[in-house]
């Protein structure tokens, strides 16, 4: 009887390691797979912060949701876990976590952390408590649970079959786009007047500058509930902390109500801007957002869209 007990015990026991480890699995993979689409945010953080460059970002956040998948999918299947995704789950966890302390300390426990990217909103401080539990789970696997017990072979083929394919699936689904910077900004456009006359008069919440049609300028016609705008605001507030003398304007669509939750997620309330609406905005940015427009005494030299973007272009472009 007793051992017929402890045998139920022990199997409970594994059945709810082995869940628990699976479940762990799949909150990687969440993460990893939900910041590919789509993974602009998740680039420009690299940037934000510092790391790396804009050509470098998009290589490396694609490395690091292959690691996260490649993690997540030891952890679902239950094996090498003592030996790599214990280590690699917990590092990668740690950093994740300095990463998110220095964030709150700095910028506060604003925003959207990006953990899931766009789709489910997280703060700082949540995706710390997140972090935490995992870190936890973890602890727990480590000192009860050794995972699937596959021979050494078994264990070598499948691993390098889901280290091949984390690796490479960022790549092929989501591929790094080589193709903008300066050979977009060096093409051919054919000009055309941009008639600011609409803006000066239709334009609330602040009051246009008059240079707005004198000289060089970048304006941005952005949807306050576009979440394409919000990628391309980051990446113009990265910009423009990099480079403030890049003479960014923002011309809004939108609530009154839905600004508030713009900036929260943005942070570029620091830039100029107003807001337009109805047939003024459409008549001046047409239907499809974001739009940016590089002007030079309100005629219109390129339309950009945010992944054509390019910090060091515009520099070159300002200096012509």
């Amino acid at each position: 009887m007793k051992s017929a007990f402890f045998l139920l015990f022990f199997m409970i026991k594994k059945i709810l390691f082995f869940i628990l480890c699976s479940v762990l699995g799949l909150v990687f993979i969440l993460s990893g797979i939900s910041k590919l689409y789509p993974i602009e945010p998740f680039e420009y953080t690299f940037v934000d912060i510092g790391i790396f460059n804009w050509q470098l970002a998009p290589f490396f956040s694609r490395l690091l949701i292959g690691l996260e998948l490649f993690i997540g999918s030891l952890l679902f299947f239950n094996i090498l876990y003592k030996k790599i995704a214990f280590k690699f789950g917990i590092l990668t966890l740690l950093l994740f976590c300095i990463y998110l302390i220095a964030l709150i300390a700095f910028s506060g426990n604003k925003g959207n952390c990006g953990c899931f990217g766009s789709y489910i909103q997280m703060t700082p401080f949540q995706a710390l408590i997140k972090n935490a539990i995992m870190i936890i789970a973890f602890i727990l696997l480590q000192k009860f649970y050794a995972g699937w017990l596959l021979n050494k072979k078994l264990n070598k083929l499948f691993g390098l079959i889901i280290f091949l394919s984390a690796f490479v699936l960022p790549f092929i689904l989501n591929p790094v786009e080589l193709d903008y910077s300066a050979s977009y900004l060096n093409k051919s456009e054919n000009n055309f007047k941009l008639e600011l006359d609409s803006l000066y008069k239709n334009a609330t919440l602040n009051k246009p500058p008059d240079t707005l049609s004198q000289n060089k300028q970048v304006i941005v016609f952005l949807s306050l509930t576009c979440e394409y705008c919000r990628i391309a605001a980051n990446k113009i507030r990265i910009i423009h902390e990099r480079n403030p003398k890049i003479p960014f304007y923002f011309v809004l669509n939108g609530d009154n109500v839905d600004l508030k939750p713009f900036f929260d997620n943005t942070q570029t309330q620091d830039i100029s801007h107003c807001i337009l609406l109805g047939k003024s905005f459409v008549y001046l940015a047409g239907t499809s957002m974001p739009v940016i427009y590089l002007v030079n005494n309100s005629i219109v030299e390129n339309n950009l869209n945010y992944i054509d973007l390019d910090q060091a272009e515009i520099e070159k472009w300002l200096m012509k």
